[in-house]
């Protein structure tokens, strides 16, 4: 039994290989079984595979079906058939993992379907399984052999002009040669063999590697210093909000303390002034109480048909006591509380002062990271829209209309700052993409983020707008007219009044009419607000939205000819 497994080894290894393993895992046989078709798999793989099968049961080879469920025993010759070949020598692995495949480099020396190569040797310049592979470590002149890992490249070694090895570096040419090289194209160049040029090599090699090796050192050190840097400024930042919130904790403490002092300021005042009002009006319910009964009497001493007694009532029953001071004299109740108001407006101002100038300043930016200049900053603590136009004017900006953009029927002048319609269209040589060819609109130059504030003057029939750069330039009135599209918020101006405009849709807005409107942009807050500006500032709509662009100023003068809006210079 012994002579026959060892027979079987070494003659009959690669066709029991593939005859006793399954065609399922590709792996040898493992707890074998045969099934009535005479096809035999491990237990495992046959039973998962019919596992997955409902109603028949086929063998995954010839496709014969059985009904009901084989039974599967294992078979035990096979079993033992396979830890036999097993303990002779064969490798419990699928049957493909021996030969070469694409990609595999294959042995040089098997006949028929080649095993896979596990080395290659540079002198023989051949490779070999690990069978034929065995006289390199039993052969004494063969162990001296220069053996690699198996690679397919060993032709590269062999000189494409002579097929002989190249063995021998041109320093001249910086390329391998062989011998023959030597006594012909390459005749008197400076060469040295290819194993001094590796040494040779192989130094400035290492070289190479210690001078990366170095900076991957200082670049971890760079790293773990940006990581603490890191995590100092997490920390830094942590603190800061921290305090100021606990800052602003405070202030919201002083500010409800001296609000609930105010009040009871006001209250104690309201008390004062309504207990005198209560007085005051004690008193003339009295006096009137006295008059009608004055009244009374003089109505009866009329009467009387008596006239020495007529005579001697009548200085008695006419004389009247003074009247008492009248309300409208005595008790102001504006004035009770005006300079309560007024010293709280001015705190409201001050804070709002502080607050909108005292923002919260960010690292000052390189160079060559710094963004372009916005028209105005951006307010990055609870800020609140100006009451008045001082205020307002501090958020000022410069806009100027874009010639690009106008449509051929506007005339622009004052420094693109007024646009008026005209009846003739303007000759151009071309028409650029970014002209609006339908409606008779333009937009302004710069785009605006942050706060910003500007102001209009308008006659005739215009309409303020803010819009998105790519609005479209042709096409129809909702697609391109302002306030008729998502990428656009209009005010509408004539003599009857004004009304907005957003995605199609209106709005009448009521407010004193003039001629100069005032726009003012929080873009970061998402607030646009227009304003009727005279004596004072009314507003006449405010949105509340989230814009995903920066904005640019527009105008549509859709009514007749002679029509204008002019940006005012603040």
């Amino acid at each position: 039994m012994h002579s026959l497994r060892g027979e079987m080894a070494q003659q009959g290894i690669q066709l029991d290989q593939e005859k006793l393993s399954c065609s399922i895992c590709l792996d040898l046989l493992k707890d074998p079984v045969t099934i009535p078709c005479g096809h035999s798999y491990c237990m495992s793989c046959i039973k998962s595979y019919w596992d997955e099968e409902k109603e028949s049961y086929s063998c995954p080879q010839c496709r014969q079906s059985f009904t009901p469920r084989p039974a599967l025993v294992k078979n035990t010759m096979f079993a033992e058939l396979v830890e036999e070949l097993t303990k002779a020598g064969l490798q419990s692995a699928a049957p493909d993992h021996f030969y070469a495949g694409p990609g595999d480099v294959a042995c040089d020396f098997c006949t028929g379907r080649k095993l896979k190569a596990s080395k290659s040797c540079l002198v023989c310049m051949a490779s070999y399984c690990e069978q034929h592979l065995q006289p390199h470590y039993n052969v004494a002149p063969l162990k001296k052999h220069k053996l690699i890992e198996a690679t397919s490249k060993l032709q590269e070694n062999i000189c494409p002009r002579h097929d002989e090895v190249m063995k021998i570096f041109c320093h001249t040419d910086q390329q391998s040669i062989c011998y023959l090289c030597t006594l012909d194209e390459h005749k008197g160049h400076v060469t040295v063999s290819v194993a001094a040029e590796r040494a040779e090599k192989q130094t400035e090699l290492q070289g190479n590697r210690q001078k990366i090796q170095k900076r991957i050192k200082d670049g971890e050190k760079d790293v773990e210093v940006l990581l603490q840097r890191v995590e100092a400024v997490n920390l830094t930042a942590d603190r800061a909000v921290e305090d100021s919130e606990k800052t602003f904790k405070v202030l919201i403490c002083i500010i409800e303390k001296k609000s609930a002092e105010v009040q009871q300021k006001i209250r104690f005042q309201q008390e004062a002034e309504v207990s005198q009002c209560e007085e005051l009006l004690e008193a003339k319910h009295q006096e009137i109480s006295e008059l009608r009964i004055k009244d009374t009497e003089l109505e009866q001493l009329s009467l009387k048909e008596d006239h020495l007694h007529f005579l001697n009532s009548y200085h008695s029953l006419t004389h009247l006591s003074e009247s008492k001071d009248s309300p409208s004299t005595s008790v102001q109740p504006k004035k009770c509380f005006e300079d309560v108001m007024v010293a709280v407006a001015k705190i409201r101002d001050e804070v709002c002062t502080a607050l909108s100038e005292k923002e919260t300043k960010s690292p000052e930016k390189s160079p060559e990271t710094s963004s372009e200049k916005t028209p105005v900053r951006i307010n990055e603590v609870g800020f609140q829209e100006p009451k008045t136009r001082a205020g307002f004017l501090k958020f000022a900006c410069q806009i100027t209309l874009d010639p690009v953009t106008a449509n051929q029927f506007l005339f622009l002048s004052k420094n693109n700052r007024k646009v008026t319609l005209k009846s003739e269209a303007q000759l151009k040589p071309w028409i650029h993409p970014e002209t609006f060819l339908n409606w008779w609109q333009v937009l302004s130059s710069n785009g605006l983020t942050g706060c910003c504030y500007w102001e209009a003057k308008w006659s005739g029939n215009v309409i303020i707008a803010v819009a998105y750069k790519d609005i479209s330039r042709t096409g129809s009135r909702r697609e391109c007219g302002f306030g008729n599209n998502v990428k656009s918020w209009a005010l509408d101006c004539d003599s009857d009044g004004y009304t907005f405009r957003h995605k199609n849709k209106s709005l009448s807005v009521s407010g004193p009419l003039s001629s100069r409107v005032g726009v003012f942009l929080d873009h970061r807050a998402g607030s646009l607000s227009f304003y009727s500006v005279t004596k004072t500032m009314n507003l006449l709509h405010r949105v509340q939205t989230r814009f995903t662009q920066p904005l640019y100023a527009g105008f549509w003068l859709p009514g007749t000819a002679g029509d204008s809006v002019e940006v005012c210079e603040l």
